[in-house]
């Protein structure tokens, strides 16, 4: 492969990443959700495990989030009316960005929770 075709998939790419955080309302409260949790993480101090956790977390959450975007801008081409295995595809990629939601939530709790409680104990 070309580097300008490798330049080219990166330019595509970046421009998929534009696009979701552009028109997607979820996209966007995942990434201030994460700025928060970036906050808090530098605040607390997280050791470098703590750091990959959250990162990978992040990371899973929005990647799903373009998946399911993907999927639902194909259903939508090819399904434009409506069809019940349609539905079911966009409610299966919505659930897997949820249930990534969920298991991040879950790791973050672990993780801020023990150093909350530390500092408010004193």
């Amino acid at each position: 492969m070309s580097l300008q075709r490798r330049i080219d998939s990166f330019r595509y790419a970046l421009r998929g990443v534009v696009d979701l955080v552009r028109s997607q309302v979820n996209a966007q409260i995942h990434l201030a959700i994460s700025a928060g949790v970036l906050l808090a993480g530098f605040w607390l101090g997280l050791s470098s495990l703590e750091w990959v956790a959250i990162v990978l977390c992040m990371a899973l959450v929005l990647a799903l989030e373009a998946v399911n975007t993907a999927l639902e801008y194909l259903t939508d081409l090819v399904s434009p009316g409506q069809h019940p295995l349609a539905g079911k595809a966009k409610d299966v990629a919505a659930a897997a960005v949820l249930l990534a939601a969920i298991g991040a939530a879950v790791v973050g709790l672990i993780i801020f929770l023990p150093k909350l409680y530390a500092l408010v104990a004193g």
